[in-house]
């Protein structure tokens, strides 16, 4: 029996030392000379600092005090909803895709457009959120690369690029 604790123990101990073992390799595509091995432990830790999660305005309401903000949870960013100075953000959109470029037209605040990709083949499509029943509907053809929509002084037409 103490034979076992004693294996035991030793397994425990020498786990961490395993663990750092492991090293973090280029991607296949990358050619790589005079550059050490990076071991996992040291990716680990360097994580804490690299991986956070920030917010960027994406649009002020043209008639109330609320933001649209664009913040990343998991992998992907979405869009959320601010209505007050320091409240509480909403999330509008759940991809699986990020989501991007979320803007009202400047007269009115019944829905936003915001763009999207799909698979990482970046061909942004426009969509249009109605903030009254959470629907989205497809603006553009499905095919072309659309980014960085400008609406017309009046609000009523939408301008892709």
């Amino acid at each position: 029996m103490k034979l076992f604790l004693r294996l035991i123990v030793v397994f425990i101990l020498a786990a961490p030392a395993f663990a750092q073992n492991e090293v973090i390799s280029p991607n296949e595509n990358l050619v790589v000379e005079g550059v050490p091995p990076i071991p996992g432990s040291l990716a680990e830790t360097v994580g804490r600092y690299t991986n956070f999660r920030g917010a960027s305005l994406q649009s002020w309401d043209p008639i109330n005090r609320e933001i649209l903000i664009s913040t990343r949870f998991a992998d992907t960013s979405q869009i959320h909803l601010v209505k007050m100075p320091g409240g509480a953000r909403t999330q509008l959109t759940f991809y699986p895709d990020s989501v991007s470029g979320a803007g009202y037209s400047p007269v009115k605040n019944d829905s936003f457009v915001f763009a999207k990709d799909v698979g990482g083949g970046e061909f942004y499509q426009l969509y249009r959120y109605d903030k009254a029943n959470g629907d989205v509907t497809l603006l553009t053809d499905g095919k072309s690369r659309n980014t960085d929509p400008v609406w017309s002084y009046a609000g009523d037409k939408l301008l892709r690029r």
